[in-house]
C-alpha cells in the first residue's frame, strides 16, 4: 500500500539516502553534510542568505543580517514554529558563515562554507558540538532541510519529511559509535 505522502513525490523519485558523517573531536562530535548546488558562488550565497530565498527552503527572517548581529528565524516547514533567535557569530560573504541558534530547546552552533567548482557550488554544512545521542534526531533534519535548499533552487519536487525521519535516524545513530 502506498504511504499518503508518495503522491507528493515526482515520476522516479526515490528514497533520499542519507549522506552526512560524524566527525569526533575535543568538543564531542560535529555532524558534517555536502551539497553540491548546481549555480554560482554568489547565487548560492543569496540562497543562504537573503530572506525571501531562505523562506523557500528553512524559514523566514527579520533583522539586520550582518556579522555580531542577531536576527529572528522562523523554521517555515515545522508546525507551530515560534521564532528564534540567531546571531551571527562570522560572515564572510560569499563563502562562510557561522551563526548560533538560540531558543526554548538550547543553542546550536552552525556553519556554511561554500566553494566554487566547475559550473556549481559546494557546500560543506556543519553542526559544530552536537551531542551524540542527538544526533540521530537531527541529521535527518539536515538532511532534509539541505534536500529542500536543493529543491529550491533548482525547481525540483519539495522532499517529503517521513522520508527522512526515522527512516534515517539509524544511519546516523550508528555513526556516533
Amino acid at each position: 500500500m502506498a504511504r499518503s505522502s508518495d503522491h507528493h513525490r515526482g515520476a522516479g523519485m526515490r528514497t533520499p539516502k542519507p549522506t552526512g558523517r560524524v566527525e569526533k573531536n575535543a568538543n564531542g562530535i560535529d555532524l558534517v553534510l555536502t551539497r553540491m548546488l548546481p549555480v554560482g558562488l554568489q547565487e548560492a550565497w543569496t540562497a543562504l542568505t537573503e530572506p525571501e530565498s531562505t523562506a523557500r527552503w528553512i524559514g523566514r527572517w527579520e533583522g539586520t543580517g550582518a556579522q555580531g548581529q542577531t536576527i529572528k528565524l522562523q523554521m517555515g516547514f515545522e508546525e507551530g514554529s515560534s521564532w528564534s533567535d540567531v546571531v551571527i557569530a562570522e560572515c564572510r560573504a560569499p563563502n562562510f558563515l557561522r551563526v548560533q541558534t538560540i531558543d526554548e530547546s538550547g543553542s546550536w552552533d552552525l556553519s556554511i562554507e561554500l566553494t566554487a567548482a566547475a559550473h556549481a557550488t559546494e557546500l560543506r554544512f556543519v553542526h559544530h558540538g552536537l551531542l551524540p545521542g542527538a544526533v540521530g534526531d537531527i541529521g535527518p533534519g539536515w538532511e532534509y532541510y539541505l534536500d529542500q535548499l536543493l529543491a529550491s533552487i533548482t525547481g525540483g519536487p519539495l522532499p517529503v519529511w517521513d522520508d527522512y525521519y526515522p527512516a534515517q535516524r539509524d544511519y546516523f545513530q550508528g555513526q556516533k559509535r
